[in-house]
């Protein structure tokens, strides 16, 4: 018997009954691996690369202008990472599912890791989900792709290799309503010599403003590729911020791509 006063169910046309598939045979895997084979010590990872969401979760809730927003992706990432992976002939991985379902680049547990609320957006199709199906995604999308790239580093480091790890990222040039400064940020944790080599390349051009640690900082609270697959195995590694506005074409992004190419040779060889 139903008591009078139980609080009416919330909207659950975005929920997904855990005990089926996340994922449609006919939809896209987890992640993608780009030139794998490629020679470069540089390892790319692209964790931001897309906005889809599973067919099985709908829209999330949200209409299509949110969902090409910002908040579901990093605009320009996915063309800036295929740019590099071609210029340093490097190994790319890249998810294929957008931010909003779950973040790769989030300790698993933490609000940010599937955000019920995206700066001031709230996301309907993850509020009050249930540990059952936080897990799925986690196991679908989060772990294919995290555990990818572990073998890939531990395979390396086992052949005596040294790879540097790259997250490649874009950021919007308003956020809360504040203009951001800055037309690129070189985030990094422990690689501070790596780190402050990329800023001072990219500082030699006229006309930009880098970033050191800006606009955002590496923690590992809040963070999961530079502190996991590169200052928890002793590699150098950094995350490149590049403002999306300035790599939303293709001109844009093969102008960041090439200065990018630049820097990254440079800071590699001086690592030796």
């Amino acid at each position: 018997m139903t008591s009078h006063n139980a609080v009416p169910r919330p909207e659950n046309r975005w929920r997904h009954d855990p005990a089926l598939p996340l994922l449609a045979i006919d939809e896209p895997p987890p992640y993608n691996v780009f030139n794998p084979d490629g020679a470069s010590p540089y390892l790319l990872l692209c964790e931001h690369a897309s906005n889809r969401i599973p067919r099985a979760l709908g829209d999330l809730g949200l209409p299509e202008a949110e969902r090409r927003r910002h908040i579901a992706w990093d605009i320009g990432v996915s063309a800036l990472s295929l740019h590099l992976s071609r210029t340093l002939d490097a190994p790319l991985f890249m998810t294929n599912y957008s931010r909003l379902v779950i973040d790769c680049n989030r300790p698993l547990g933490v609000p940010s890791a599937i955000p019920e609320t995206s700066e001031t957006t709230e996301i309907p199709g993850n509020l009050g989900l249930t540990e059952a199906e936080k897990a799925q995604r986690i196991e679908t999308l989060f772990t294919p792709y995290a555990e990818a790239i572990a073998r890939r580093l531990d395979l390396l480091q086992q052949h005596g290799e040294r790879p540097i790890v790259i997250g490649i990222h874009s950021f919007t040039p308003v956020y809360f309503g504040k203009q951001r400064p800055w037309h690129a940020g070189i985030l990094y944790g422990a690689a501070t010599e790596f780190g402050r080599t990329l800023i001072r390349e990219l500082r030699t051009e006229a006309g930009l403003t880098i970033g050191d640690n800006e606009p955002y900082t590496i923690h590992p609270d809040e963070d999961y590729t530079v502190p996991v697959h590169a200052d928890a195995r002793g590699l150098p590694g950094a995350l490149i911020e590049v403002r999306h506005d300035l790599i939303d074409t293709l001109s844009g992004v093969g102008a960041w791509g090439d200065r990018l190419t630049r820097c990254f040779e440079i800071a590699s060889r001086e690592l030796g």
